[in-house]
Order: structure tokens, then sequence, then C-alpha cells
């Protein structure tokens, strides 16, 4: 039937868009050269190392180094950002030290957190710091002059600030990971980007960069589960007005005329 064909079309996607980005932040990984686990970050947004939903990341670098993921997140999601930073031995330290993530998306601009806990401030002898940034609902479409989250490659950035001289270059431990669920239908707007936001291809010192789509491809936006819901609202109203002229009819003559001798 129709209804089961949309039905099937509208089925969230379930893969997650995979951008190769080369990191430079070294880690000490499996050695076995695995996509599925990257050992490593980026430096900057160009060299943004690539991580799928639901992929845990890990990456060895040094207390001050700015480290960069990316990843996508399509229309209709609400994506949560993961991070734990295991901090170097309390005996190696001078001081408290502030940790934050920040999130870009395909246009490089900054995106608010909804909720969560994106900086934080931890004491000297603190063995790790947990963080946290909810993004808003991924919109199909935005005016230009708003500032509302898109479908495309996400940044992640992470990196220590007010920090004491003497403790930069410490060895640290990152682990992240990201979150997304469907908002549904009630978050749709009418309208669609032509194309996701995401980095054409281009080169960086090291190797170039590549965009793997979703195994389904990216959301075109015209999709939502208000579509079921406007479907079954004409249907019951259909119903309804059935009903109603069945009753009302009584015995097929109209209304208050009077029967005949």
């Amino acid at each position: 039937m129709a209804t089961t064909r949309v039905l099937r079309r509208a089925l969230p996607l379930t893969g997650a868009a995979l951008l190769a980005f080369s990191g430079t932040a070294s880690a000490a990984g499996d050695g076995d050269g695995k996509s599925d686990a990257p050992s490593e970050a980026g430096t900057s947004f160009r060299t943004a190392t690539a991580i799928r939903q639901d992929q845990k990341a890990t990456a060895e670098a040094s207390t001050g180094d700015y480290l960069y993921w990316a990843f996508p997140v399509d229309t209709g999601q609400r994506a949560t950002v993961h991070a734990t930073v295991k901090l170097p031995e309390a005996a190696a330290r001078h001081a408290a030290s502030t940790w934050q993530v920040d999130v870009y998306d395909g246009l490089r601009r900054r995106q608010a957190c909804r909720l969560g806990t994106p900086r934080k401030t931890v004491a000297r002898d603190a063995a790790s710091v947990s963080l946290s940034c909810s993004l808003r609902t991924v919109r199909a479409w935005s005016e230009q002059w708003a500032n509302d989250p898109l479908p495309g490659t996400y940044y992640l950035r992470l990196t220590v600030t007010g920090l004491k001289a003497d403790d930069l270059g410490l060895p640290v431990r990152a682990e992240v990971d990201v979150t997304a669920t469907d908002a549904g239908g009630a978050q749709a707007v009418d309208g669609s980007l032509a194309e996701p936001l995401v980095p054409g291809a281009g080169s960086d010192d090291q190797r170039p960069a590549e965009v793997t789509e979703p195994e389904d491809g990216w959301s075109s936006g015209w999709w939502s589960s208000r579509w079921i819901w406007t479907g079954v609202g004409g249907v019951l109203a259909a119903l309804a007005g059935v009903g109603g002229y069945a009753l009302t009819r009584g015995s097929g003559r109209p209304a208050g005329v009077p029967q005949g001798r």
C-alpha cells in the first residue's frame, strides 16, 4: 500500500556520515588501523578526526593542545557530545584547571548548549573531568540571518583554559562520543537545504579530506512524522463527515421540510 511505502521511506537514517579528516594529535591505539575505534584527534577544523554517532573515540595528547573531532548530525536530530579527560598525576600539577567543550556547525558557527556542562573547573588533585553539551534540534532549513543548527558536519573542540604555564605539556587522555535522538514532527519546518553543510573536498599538508554520506543518504527534510498525523487527521475528519451525514439525513427529506399528505 502507499501508506506502507511512505512509512518505509520515513524510517530514521541509521547510517552515520563518516567524515574522513586526518588527525595530527596522535594516540597510542590498537595498531591495526581499525577505523571503528578512532584513537587520535585533530588539532584544527581542517584536521578534525571523523567519528560516527554512538562511536567512542580516544586520544592521547598534551595539556594545552586543542583537540578536534568531526561528526554528522541530520535533520530532526538532537545531538549530545560527551567528553571525559583523564588528568595527569596530581603530584605533577601545580594548580586547578578549567576544561571546556565547544561545538561548531558546518559553517564553523559556535552552537549554544541547550543542556549539559560544557565548562568545568577541577581541583589540582582531581583524577578526571567530564563534560557534555546537548545541542538544539537540527532544522531542515533556516533564515540566513539565524544561527539555527542545520544538517551536516559538526565539530567538537576540547581544550583547557586558565592553566598555569608550569602545567602545560603534561600528558592527558581524552575520550569522546556523540549520541543523538529524534525530535519528531513537532520540530519540523517547511523547506530544506539544497545540500547539507559538509566541507568540500580539499587538502591538508598530509592527506586530502573526504566526505562520506550515510548509507541511505542525507535526509532531504521533506519528511517528518507530522505527515502521519496529518493523514490520520484527514481520515478521521472524513469518517466524521460520513457519520454526521448518516445521522442527519433521517428519512431522506431535507431538514425542516414537513411530511406531505
